[in-house]
């Protein structure tokens, strides 16, 4: 399925799409501002990590001329009995944000985890000084029914809170 935005589509990604994927996922996970991973990642590790197989379904946001300018991955929270809460990640190119990128990707992959049956989506760790990526997800529904302090250390502000947010689909 293909949702076209203004200057760009999101659709299910394919093994080409990790060429367009790898140079902004690994600049942002460098940075260490937003994402739990290790910032020496290599690009072997980052890709298992990313291109997970079934259940899971990643997404890109591709614009016209076939440049990757976003992703998503959607799967379940936990294995078993707690499949049916789903869990997500996104990565916008930095030269892309602002832009509407990361709202389209997060009402895509909101409809596509509600069409696969699962109940609710869980963010497990959301960087509490990441205040963009907040302040979308609490426009799109989700509260933060906890922060765990001093979970994460950020390059710049030290220890700071991991927020744990959720909403029912």
């Amino acid at each position: 399925m293909v949702k076209s935005g203004r200057f760009y589509d999101i659709r299910l990604a394919n093994d080409d799409d990790w060429a367009g994927i790898w140079p902004f996922l690994s600049e942002i996970v460098r940075a260490g501002e937003t994402y739990t991973w290790r910032t020496d990642v290599t690009e072997q590790q980052a890709r298992a990590r990313w291109l997970l197989p079934r259940p899971w379904r990643v997404f890109v946001a591709v614009t016209p001329d076939g440049r990757v300018i976003g992703t998503a991955k959607v799967g379940p929270n936990q294995d078993g009995p707690g499949d049916h809460i789903a869990n997500a990640s996104f990565m916008v190119d930095p030269r892309n944000t602002g832009g509407g990128v990361g709202r389209a990707l997060a009402e895509h992959v909101l409809e596509a985890a509600r069409r696969d049956g699962y109940r609710a989506m869980q963010f497990n760790a959301v960087v509490e000084t990441n205040t963009r990526a907040v302040a979308l997800w609490q426009s799109l529904g989700f509260e933060i029914l906890a922060t765990i302090p001093e979970a994460f250390r950020h390059p710049t502000n030290g220890l700071v809170g991991l927020n744990v947010m959720y909403r029912k689909l």
